[in-house]
């Protein structure tokens, strides 16, 4: 299982940016999906979820301002995030669960500037 994330970079305060991953070796409509971030000096946190029936859930920092989304037919998830905050910072992984494994993209590195 391969999980590459892209998108990342340095945005201005109330910028927007997408991030994306693609899978491949498993069957990615049959796979939740999840993009996780962590901080310096913090915790990795789960920022959004989607469903293979695309279902979606998100923290609630960045409800009303991120959007997760799927694409079957590209073996692709999205992370459309809007009106950022330097809070946003961080590096974002994007992830799955195959069974008992728990896969993880490399991270891609955002940076919100004030």
């Amino acid at each position: 299982v391969q999980l590459q994330a892209s998108g990342g970079g340095l945005v201005q305060t109330g910028g927007s940016l997408r991030l994306s991953c693609a899978a491949s070796g498993i069957i990615f409509s049959s796979n939740s999906m999840g993009w996780y971030r962590q901080a310096p000096g913090k915790q990795r946190e789960l920022v959004a979820s989607i469903t293979r029936g695309s279902s979606t859930s998100y923290l609630g920092s960045v409800k009303g301002r991120f959007t997760i989304s799927r694409d079957n037919a590209k073996n692709t998830v999205y992370l459309q995030m809007s009106s950022l905050k330097p809070e946003d910072t961080a590096v974002y992984y994007c992830n799955t669960i195959l069974g008992r494994e728990v896969f993880w993209g490399q991270g891609t590195l955002v940076t919100v500037s004030s």
